[in-house]
């Protein structure tokens, strides 16, 4: 068994690259997007040698998320454990040595400690912001400076893989996310259709379909007069909303 979220997701992708592994859509803008597991892996890896090579940040480091479930969000989160850090995904503010969020949260991440702060728009396309907030670095524009294979440091089970007021380890979060799965009905191979505003956790909507072998259909701001459409389209089998 996988006891790592970097080892999950290594074999996420390994079990069909080519495949869709994660679609996003937000029923407000319109927006699809489609990664296979080969491109959401190469957004890992840009992100991990982001958060190494262009941050220096270093194994057990903490760095927060204050982002809503997005691909991207998706793509940071991966890519964090990916290099070895931990990843604060919000609450009360705390010393972390890099935070990433988006512009109209930049007001409630002020109160965190911390020299490197970028900013995503969450935008169609991966669009970059025209203007990041004073003081933000904009992540899609500089994330993409980075190479497309990452070569770090192996992760262990017993290593940080959330920090915060409850830090769990990766052997943890694994175990949490299997559990999940499980109360949710999610087996190897289904297709799950999520609506992020019933399932805003991680651990539901990224961690638990991966931990079972599952793909991801993730729907912001939902459409309900779409949803049997939409899961015949992406040959959905589990409906989460």
């Amino acid at each position: 068994m996988k006891t790592t979220i970097p080892q999950v997701f290594t074999e996420a992708v390994r079990r069909d690259p080519a495949a869709p592994l994660l679609t996003w859509y937000d029923d407000a803008t319109g927006d699809r997007t489609e990664l296979s597991g080969t491109t959401l892996d190469n957004w890992v890896a840009k992100t991990a040698n982001l958060l190494v090579d262009g941050v220096g940040l270093g194994h057990g480091d903490a760095v927060a998320l204050l982002l809503p479930p997005h691909w991207q969000t998706a793509a940071l989160l991966l890519g964090v454990s990916a290099a070895g850090l931990a990843a604060d995904l919000g609450g009360d503010p705390q010393p972390v040595e890099a935070l990433f969020t988006t512009p109209d949260r930049v007001e409630a991440a002020a109160g965190w400690r911390t020299l490197d702060r970028y900013a995503t728009g969450l935008l169609p396309l991966a669009m970059p912001l025209r203007t990041p907030p004073a003081g933000y670095i904009d992540y899609v524009a500089e994330v993409r400076n980075h190479g497309d294979h990452f070569r770090g440091e192996p992760v262990a089970p017993a290593d940080r893989a959330l920090a915060g007021p409850v830090e769990l380890s990766h052997h943890d979060v694994i175990a949490e996310a299997a559990g999940r799965a499980a109360e949710l009905g999610i087996t190897a191979g289904a297709r799950v259709l999520i609506d992020t505003a019933g399932y805003p956790d991680p651990a539901d909507w990224l961690l638990a379909p991966l931990v079972a072998g599952a793909s991801i259909v993730l729907c912001a701001n939902l459409d309900t007069a779409k949803t049997a459409a939409r899961a015949s389209t992406e040959k959905v089998s589990v409906i989460l909303a």
